[in-house]
């Protein structure tokens, strides 16, 4: 009888202790990020960049797995239904973590229930700009500019993406009276603007600012609570339009059963590297603003961004099925 709670008593402490094995001896073997876009995307540069400097840190392997495909959906569910052990994490931004929510009833995932989050990495502002033959040169102007015409065309990169709900928050603040003309992606729409097929898009910088340096296009502002330090010349929407915010947040994740210690080194491994300098220059270079935040704020930056979508796509009647 004494043997048989005895040997109780060292299964329960064993049990008790083995999050804390888990954190100490994590990891053993390779790291998987999954990526819900094909190579070159945002995610995917800071999926290669953060596996790398992972790797030098922990000493394994940290692998980048593509795939894209039915906006981020087929990834999110991947990375939810895979083992929750830390070996697999998700990079994923606004439009996986609350657009997606907003726009689609039929999710095969929820953020919120499905995943760990571990931390923010980055914060990705989008810029206002239209094509310099556009009469005007200020957000003011621009709005002043639709309510005379009722005529103006706006791009986005596809229903659904965070550009497209970006101009539409900004119209549901201002009353600006813009069309959609959906594209397939910044290969398309960026032409478009430059042709004067239509008139004004949001994107992020890196995709316009070889053509506002050419003097082709002409930045009118930049959707951030604040001033970005990559361009401090640049004022906010919100600056014209109070209260105005679109910005995409991009993070880690992983499944939401994934041990609360193994979460909790690998943030401070991400905190770690995001405060590196060679790091913080070539986040800089992206365009792209280091954030690092606890799992908890992530959590928070996801509800919030949650549920001011919902509110927009219910406002609007936007809906993707």
């Amino acid at each position: 009888m004494k043997s048989r709670f005895l040997n109780a008593a060292v299964l329960a402490i064993a049990c008790l202790a083995s999050p804390m094995t888990e954190a100490q001896t994590f990891p053993q073997r390779p790291i998987r990020i999954i990526v819900p876009y094909g190579a070159g995307g945002s995610p995917d540069v800071l999926s290669r960049l953060f596996g790398q400097k992972l790797s030098e840190s922990l000493g394994q392997p940290v692998l980048t797995d593509n795939r894209p495909g039915a906006s981020g959906i087929i990834a999110a569910e991947l990375a939810a239904k895979a083992p929750a052990d830390g070996y697999t994490l998700f990079i994923a931004d606004t439009g996986h973590l609350a657009i997606n929510p907003a726009l689609r009833p039929n999710l095969p995932y929820d953020p919120l229930r499905d995943f760990a989050p571990i931390t923010i990495a980055v914060q990705v502002p989008l810029y206002l700009v239209v094509n310099v033959g556009v009469p005007a040169s200020s957000v003011n102007e621009l709005i002043s500019l639709t309510k005379s015409r009722g005529d103006v065309l706006y791009a986005s990169a596809g229903n659904g993406s965070p550009h497209h709900l970006a101009m539409e928050f900004f119209k549901s603040m201002t009353g600006a009276k813009l069309t959609h003309v959906p594209y397939k992606g910044n290969a398309q729409m960026i032409p478009a603007l430059l042709a004067g097929d239509v008139a004004v898009l949001m994107s992020g910088l890196t995709a316009v600012r070889p053509h506002m340096e050419a003097g082709k296009l002409r930045v009118l502002g930049m959707t951030s609570p604040k001033r970005s330090p990559i361009t401090p010349d640049v004022p906010t929407v919100g600056e014209s339009v109070p209260g105005y915010e679109a910005s995409d947040i991009i993070g880690f994740l992983a499944p939401a059963a994934t041990p609360r210690d193994v979460v909790m080194k690998l943030n401070a491994e991400f905190v770690k590297l995001l405060a590196l300098p060679d790091v913080r220059q070539r986040v800089a270079g992206f365009a792209m603003e280091v954030v690092g935040s606890t799992p908890e704020q992530y959590a928070e930056a996801i509800r919030d961004k949650q549920q001011r979508y919902s509110a927009l796509a219910k406002a609007v009647g936007l809906r993707v099925d």
